[in-house]
Parts: structure tokens; C-alpha cells; sequence
């Protein structure tokens, strides 16, 4: 009996854990600078302007409009129109250090501070992502160091 329940227990783990990966994450960019509403629709209240290029989590979509969470962890709403497919990530540490390659021992690049947006260019072995500042410098940063991924 015990074997069955430990059986059924290690079978519910597994499906609970398949259903965590069929919910990965989505993620875009703010298109234009667009504003944030606590509802979907452009008659309810503004909350604030998300800059262009801020990434955002998509958390809901109805016609036309998308709930999204912020790096902040903030849910507004936005119209899907100002939303683009590119991925940005944005610096949540104080001084992002990026790197000629996913290496800590790499030459630094440049150093980005809290709030910085980066382009995302690729993911790498060990934790690591590859980035663009919007004036051309590139290289890799510890994928902890930013938020979007």
C-alpha cells in the first residue's frame, strides 16, 4: 500500500513539474513610449509611462489590450499595439558587469547600472546571456544581474 501512495506521490510530482514548463514565461518589449492603465481600456485610469524598450512579462491578453508585469513587479495594463516581439532584459543590480565572453575572468566591456535597459541577444552555457547596449557595445553578463530573461 505504502508503495502505490509513493508511486502515485512521485507520478503527481512529475506531471506537476511538466505543467511548470508548458507555462514558461513571456516575455516582450514596450514598442513606444505608452502608457499604463489599471484596466483594459483607454477610458480608465492612467497609472504611469513605460519608456520604450522596457521589457515586461505578458501575464493576460484580451482584444486588443495585455496585462504585463514590470521589472518592478507592477501589473498594468497596456494596448497590445505598443508591444514588441524584441527582447530586452533591464539591469536589477547595481553595476552589471559585461564581459568579452561568459567568462568572470573576461576582460570587462563596460558596466551597466540599475535600471539600464539591454537588448538580449542569445542565452549562453553557465548562466550566462549575451547583450547590446543602444550605443553598440556588446558582450555577456551573469543572467541573475538582469530581469526578462
Amino acid at each position: 500500500m505504502a508503495t502505490r501512495r509513493s508511486g502515485a506521490l512521485a507520478f503527481g510530482l512529475v506531471l506537476l513539474g511538466a505543467a511548470g514548463f508548458a507555462h514558461a514565461l513571456d516575455y516582450r518589449s514596450v514598442a513606444d513610449v505608452a502608457p499604463a492603465f489599471d484596466a483594459p481600456s483607454a477610458k480608465s485610469k492612467p497609472l504611469f509611462v513605460m519608456l520604450a524598450g522596457t521589457p515586461v512579462e505578458l501575464v493576460v491578453g484580451l482584444e486588443g489590450w495585455s496585462k504585463v508585469r514590470d521589472s518592478r513587479g507592477d501589473l498594468v495594463w497596456i494596448e497590445k499595439k505598443h508591444l514588441a516581439e524584441k527582447r530586452n532584459v533591464i539591469v536589477r543590480v547595481d553595476r552589471a558587469q559585461i564581459r568579452a565572453t561568459a567568462d568572470e575572468k573576461s576582460a570587462l566591456v563596460f558596466e551597466a547600472e540599475r535600471d539600464v535597459i539591454l537588448e538580449l541577444l542569445e542565452a549562453a552555457p553557465g548562466g550566462w546571456v549575451k547583450v547590446r547596449h543602444r550605443d553598440g557595445q556588446g558582450g555577456f553578463l551573469k543572467a541573475p544581474q538582469v530581469w526578462g530573461l
